[in-house]
């Protein structure tokens, strides 16, 4: 069985939402049935793979202690950065150690979900460093690294929201709101993902049995096509079958097409894990650049944070030209399209203009799907890298 694809899994899913129905219905609390119903989806998803579920278990093990023991030695021995670092990069290895193995022809830690758990250790970790974590439970730890309907691919959740959700319990009218637009965004992801990802998928197969330009022009856009409604579809489904369990997941796109530039994209694409990076990356990098005095403007400080943002999201996608160029691309493109918007009197006369913005949002969707068709891997094919 695996997350939001095949039968079994629907009928799964369509059983226990509505069990959360009833529950949400009859004002009962909801955090016991999610936590045990999620504990069984990953049994179900990683039965018959004995070898993956153990890497899970050693995954979890060493994420909860990392997690109570940094808590407790930041409870009796304030904020120390060497230690914190240390811990950080601690709660890194396991995703290391599967990001790497592939290059030594193995497969470590390749369980479904690393990535995305690791986003949410490494999180609580740093929060607690900064003090707004102020306690932690191992069942609460759990609760958060196990919820099922964003475990394998997100949407990226924040430790204190969910907690927040997952211990209240919703008057009878606040849930049946929350559960009809949870049924609405599962079935309406449902229909991205099924329907006009799968269309997208073989527009996709035509293009790519062909050789000339034109061909790749239009495997560029059949693949954002389909990546969009393939990960926004999941992702809909993620946010919908959160919703009836009373948690709010956060949304993760939102009209990513009508982006006008590289920013406003990234403010409409993959939301959750662009936040993330922003939160947790760029802006910590930019603080503490401008502490070391490493660059004399802020601008230089905004640009390098672009790069290194995007350079490590790139090889969090995996250690592969494709994805460490995508990073680098759109690292460029942001950095440049700050320096303009800083810099540019042409663009601070025009920008409020409609003209301006329909050339922007033309020009932009040109640089994002060209970036899709980097993703892609099939730029370094046709170059024979």
């Amino acid at each position: 069985m695996s997350y939001y694809e095949g039968l079994a899994f629907f009928l799964c899913l369509i059983g226990v939402l509505l069990i959360a129905a009833v529950l949400g219905y009859l004002e009962k609390p909801l955090k016991w049935f999610s936590f045990v119903v999620s504990l069984l989806f990953v049994a179900g998803v990683f039965w018959g793979s004995w070898l993956n579920f153990l890497y899970l278990v050693l995954f979890y093990v060493w994420s909860l202690v990392l997690i109570l023991g940094y808590f407790s030695i930041r409870q009796k021995g304030g904020r120390k950065e060497g230690i914190y670092h240390v811990f950080v990069l601690l709660s890194l290895v396991p995703l290391v150690i599967c990001k790497v193995s592939p290059l030594l022809h193995m497969s470590l830690f390749g369980f479904i979900g690393i990535s995305y758990l690791t986003f949410r250790v490494v999180q609580m970790i740093i929060e607690i460093y900064d003090g707004v974590i102020k306690e932690v439970s191992a069942l609460e730890i759990t609760a958060f690294l196990a919820f099922f309907p964003s475990f394998s691919s997100g949407p990226i959740d924040r430790s204190r929201r969910f907690l927040a959700d997952w211990n209240r319990v919703l008057k009878r009218e606040e849930y049946m709101e929350l559960c009809g637009t949870g049924i609405w965004k599962l079935l309406l992801g449902a229909v991205y993902k099924m329907v006009i990802a799968a269309g997208a998928y073989k527009v996709m197969g035509y293009f790519d049995t062909g050789t000339e330009w034109y061909h790749w022009v239009g495997y560029a856009y059949a693949y954002g096509i389909y990546l969009f409604f393939d990960f926004a579809g999941y992702s809909l489904m993620a946010v919908g079958s959160s919703y009836m369990l009373g948690i709010e997941t956060p949304e993760n796109f939102r009209q990513p097409f009508i982006s006008r530039d590289i920013r406003e994209f990234w403010d409409r694409w993959h939301i959750t894990l662009s936040h993330w990076f922003r939160d947790f990356i760029f802006t910590r990098f930019v603080m503490y650049s401008s502490k070391k005095k490493w660059f004399s403007t802020r601008l230089q400080r905004a640009c390098a944070g672009f790069f290194v943002d995007m350079g490590i999201m790139g090889l969090w996608h995996g250690i592969t030209p494709s994805y460490i160029l995508y990073g680098l691309y759109h690292g460029l493109l942001l950095a440049a399209t700050e320096t303009y918007q800083k810099k540019s009197k042409f663009y601070k006369k025009h920008k409020n203009k409609t003209w301006y913005q329909v050339v922007s949002w033309a020009v932009t969707m040109q640089l994002v799907f060209f970036g899709f068709f980097l993703f892609s891997g099939k730029l370094m094919e046709l170059v024979g890298f």
